[in-house]
C-alpha cells in the first residue's frame, strides 16, 4: 500500500529564483517558506521522505502565497508556467518520489487562464490545478473565472482549493489588521469554508457537472459546523430583508447540503486526530485523502508527516478504509497509475 500525500508544497529551483527576482525581500509568510529547507532542497525532501520509507509518496504542489498577490497578469502567468514546468520535470526525473503534479491557475489573468490549465493539463500532466480562497480579495464565484471551472470540469481534473488570508484582513472592523495571526488559525479555516459556500450557492456544481474541489486541513470549519450548514442554512432568507436570499436556496437543484458533501478533504489537520476523523464522517470515507502539508510544521517537515500517519493508523477503521484514505482515493481522483 502507498501513502500518497496529497497536499504537501514545493519551490522548485527555478520557481524559486523565478519568485526571488520578482519580488526581492522576502517577508511574512514568504519568508517563513523561504527559510525551510525542504522547500526549496531537493536533497533535504529526499532525507525526509526516506524517514517513512518507500511507499511514502508526495504530490507536488506550489506554495502559498497566491501568485495574484504577488504579481500582476503577465507576472503571474510567467510564474504559473515555470512552477508547471519545473514540477512536471520533477516527476519525470522521479516517478518513484513524486507520482504526480498540481499546477497553481493564474487567476487574475482571464485571457490566458484556461489556455494554461490546458497547457498543464494536457501538455504537462498536472494530474489538477491549485487556486486560492480569494482572488486578490475577490471572491471565487465572479463571471470573469467561470471558465476556468467550466475547463476543470470538461477536463475531470480536480480543483485544489487552498487557504488565502494575511494580517492586512483585521479582526474587527475598527483595526486596521489581525492581531496574534489570528489571521491565519481561525482565518484560513473560515477562507476555506467562506469559498467553499460560494461555490454551492452561486450554482458552480449545477452549472459544471463533474467539477471536483479539493479542500485543504480537512474541510475548514465545514464538518464541524455540520448543523449549522445543513439545518441552519434551510432558514437562509428569514434573517435579511432587503434580497430574496429563500430564492438563491431554492434555485438550486438538490439540497444544498447534498453539495458541500461532495467536496473533497485531505487529512492535514495539524496532528489533530478529531479533525481527521470529523471529515471522514461528513465527506465519506470514498472522498477524504491522505495530505501532511509538508513542509510546515515546527520540524520543518517530518513532524506532520509523522503526526498523520500516527493518527491514521490507529483510526477504528477496517483496512479496507485505511487503503482508500492512503492510497486508493487519490488513485481515482488523480487517475494515478502505480
Amino acid at each position: 500500500m502507498q501513502k500518497i500525500d496529497i497536499f504537501n508544497h514545493i519551490w522548485p529551483k527555478p520557481f524559486f529564483d523565478a519568485l526571488i527576482a520578482h519580488i526581492g525581500e522576502m517577508t511574512d509568510i514568504t519568508m517563513r517558506s523561504g527559510a525551510v529547507p525542504m522547500m526549496t532542497e531537493l536533497d533535504r525532501r529526499f532525507e525526509v521522505m526516506d524517514i517513512f520509507g518507500d511507499d511514502y509518496r508526495q504530490v507536488l504542489s506550489l506554495a502559498s502565497p497566491p501568485l495574484e498577490k504577488l504579481a500582476g497578469p503577465e507576472k503571474a502567468l510567467e510564474l504559473s508556467r515555470i512552477g508547471s514546468d519545473s514540477m512536471a520535470e520533477l516527476v519525470a526525473k522521479h516517478p518513484d518520489r513524486f507520482p504526480a503534479f498540481i499546477g497553481t491557475a493564474p487567476m487574475n489573468n482571464p485571457d490566458a487562464l484556461v489556455e494554461e490549465c490546458r497547457r498543464a493539463v494536457e501538455d504537462l500532466g498536472a494530474v489538477g490545478m491549485q487556486i486560492f480562497t480569494n482572488i486578490a480579495g475577490n471572491p471565487v464565484d465572479l463571471p470573469e473565472y467561470e471558465p476556468f471551472f467550466e475547463y476543470m470540469a470538461k477536463a475531470g481534473k480536480a480543483v485544489w482549493l487552498h487557504p488565502a488570508r494575511g494580517e492586512n484582513f483585521p479582526d474587527y472592523l475598527k483595526e486596521k489588521r489581525s492581531e496574534y495571526e489570528i489571521w491565519w488559525t481561525f482565518g484560513w479555516p473560515y477562507e476555506t469554508s467562506a469559498a467553499m459556500a460560494r461555490m454551492v450557492f452561486s450554482r458552480l456544481f449545477d452549472k459544471y457537472p463533474g467539477l471536483k474541489v479539493v479542500t485543504h486541513h480537512a474541510g475548514g470549519m465545514i464538518p464541524f459546523f455540520e448543523g449549522r450548514v445543513g439545518p441552519g442554512w434551510d432558514q437562509m432568507g428569514k434573517r435579511t430583508t432587503d434580497r430574496d436570499l429563500g430564492a438563491v436556496r431554492n434555485a438550486l437543484k438538490r439540497p444544498h447540503l447534498e453539495y458541500f458533501k461532495e467536496f473533497y478533504a485531505d487529512t492535514a489537520s495539524f496532528g489533530s486526530r478529531k479533525a481527521i476523523e470529523h471529515a471522514i464522517e461528513f465527506f465519506g470515507e470514498d472522498r477524504v485523502m491522505f495530505a501532511s502539508d509538508a513542509p510546515f510544521d515546527p520540524e520543518g517537515g517530518p513532524m506532520y508527516i509523522r503526526e498523520t500517519i500516527r493518527i491514521l493508523d490507529s483510526l477504528d477503521v477496517s483496512d479496507e478504509v485505511r487503503r482508500k484514505l492512503y492510497q486508493d482515493n487519490a488513485v481515482k481522483l488523480l487517475g494515478l497509475k502505480l
